[in-house]
């Protein structure tokens, strides 16, 4: 394959001109790097946690995405809560992450560093620190940008069932 070949992609070839206008200043319009050690702690917040944000559309130009840091104290649990219609991907870092969802948190599945977590628009639920003695660190990213954190008060069920994630591509 050439340096031609274009991989049967669509895409403009004007680099830094989007559709066909004046040349964007990349150096302030382009990559952002924030500090780990400089996050936002001014966001919505769920009893049991802490988020701050890295990116959003005031601090790095972010549209459509926002991402953080949750950390959940040893032996802690948030409350019950869901998200509106933003999708969340919660990356686990340090530690070991139990979640729990449904209408009265009767879903269970646990999740360690290098795992992802997907929790879908709407979906009741609770972030549990396994770990007795670990703080529990995570990556965050929602679909949008707003800081939609719907506190819930239900019922748990005592036990709840565990469920494995199956890959739902590559099922044998």
């Amino acid at each position: 394959m050439g340096a031609d070949h274009d991989h049967g992609q669509d895409h403009d070839h004007s680099h830094g001109h989007p559709h066909g206008s004046a040349p964007v200043d990349w150096r302030d319009h382009g990559v952002k790097v924030v500090p780990g050690d400089q996050l936002d702690p001014n966001t919505a917040q769920t009893p049991g946690m802490n988020r701050a944000t890295a990116i959003n559309a005031a601090r790095a130009g972010a549209e459509k995405i926002w991402a953080g840091t949750v950390h959940i104290h040893p032996d802690a649990k948030t409350g019950a809560h869901h998200h509106g219609d933003l999708e969340s991907v919660i990356y686990v870092v340090r530690g070991r992450a139990r979640m729990r969802w449904g209408e009265h948190l009767e879903y269970v599945a646990e999740a360690g560093p290098g795992d992802f977590i997907f929790v879908p628009p709407y979906v009741p639920h609770q972030e549990i620190n396994a770990s007795p003695d670990e703080t529990l660190e995570c990556v965050l990213v929602r679909s949008g940008q707003d800081p939609v954190v719907v506190n819930l008060d239900i019922e748990a069920v005592e036990k709840p069932e565990q469920v494995k994630w199956i890959d739902p591509i590559h099922r044998e």
